[in-house]
């Protein structure tokens, strides 16, 4: 009986939990994208989750690139590739292949104000043009520190790795970029990755190039806690984002959608368990 009490107060207390964080997020916001503008909502997107794809706002190199928008706080941004249909699509892997309860839309997430702690999982792309400013990488620094955790994707080459570490270093100055070792428990936890290759993005339909730049070999790295916890996820020389974008276009070829939803898979089930 003792046993069956206990049981039950940590399952209320779960439940309390999720409900209060659920309680304290944003309502759902939806900004025009770079490739993609008005993606029409699922009809069950006012749902609430215990889990949601929350993408990283930010600002990018001012005049950097041809997608540099100043006005990022709006849309039409850097961090808006592949934005929302990467993001639906891969909760809807979560909800398929495991037992989290995903929420069906994804949340942007600007971290100027502190609705990034209602959200254990992180996403951003092409951080290889941000550009986050003081308050945001003592926010950022916060949020990794506290429990959150936090992957990027969709950068490529020497020059992009410079500048992503570079801004890094503001938010870690003495920890250390180390490769993840393929018995890392972020690529078990779900699925085996033992056997990873480099994911292109779309643009291996024209080229039947796998890399961008000098991006010739992609690189799984990461930056740990105190206590072994990894924290941030860098997936280097990569397009793991196009692969879930076009996991239903025909012509994008499946072993890389496939690899590509597997190692989403795993690393929100990581973020979600350690």
């Amino acid at each position: 009986m003792l046993a069956r009490r206990f049981t039950l107060v940590v399952v209320v207390a779960l439940v309390v939990l999720i409900g209060s964080a659920s309680a304290w997020q944003m309502p759902f916001r939806q900004y025009p994208g770079i490739e993609h503008e008005d993606e029409p909502l699922p009809p069950d997107y006012t749902n609430k989750a215990e889990w949601v794809f929350a993408r990283l706002m930010y600002p990018a190199i001012p005049g950097y690139g041809f997608r540099g928008n100043p006005d990022w706080k709006h849309g039409n941004a850097n961090w808006t590739i592949d934005y929302p249909v990467s993001d639906r699509h891969l909760s809807a892997e979560i909800r398929r292949l495991t037992r989290i309860d995903a929420r069906s839309v994804e949340q942007p997430i600007d971290l100027d104000d502190d609705d990034v702690f209602n959200y254990p999982f992180l996403y951003a792309v092409e951080v290889g043009y941000w550009n986050l400013t003081d308050d945001q990488i003592a926010k950022f620094r916060e949020y990794l520190l506290r429990g959150g955790f936090f992957m990027c994707d969709d950068f490529h080459g020497t020059q992009e790795w410079e500048h992503f570490t570079a801004v890094m270093k503001r938010v870690f100055p003495h920890r250390a970029i180390v490769n993840i070792p393929n018995d890392d428990q972020i690529f078990h936890v779900i699925f085996d990755l033992d056997d990873k290759f480099q994911v292109p993005g779309l643009q291996y339909i024209y080229s039947h190039s796998t890399y961008e730049k000098d991006g010739y070999d992609p690189h799984w790295r990461g930056i740990y806690d105190d206590h072994g916890r990894l924290m941030v996820a860098i997936c280097h020389d990569m397009d793991l984002g196009d692969s879930w974008e076009h996991a239903d276009n025909p012509v994008y070829p499946v072993q890389y959608t496939q690899l590509g939803m597997r190692i989403g898979v795993n690393y929100v089930t990581y973020a979600m368990t350690h």
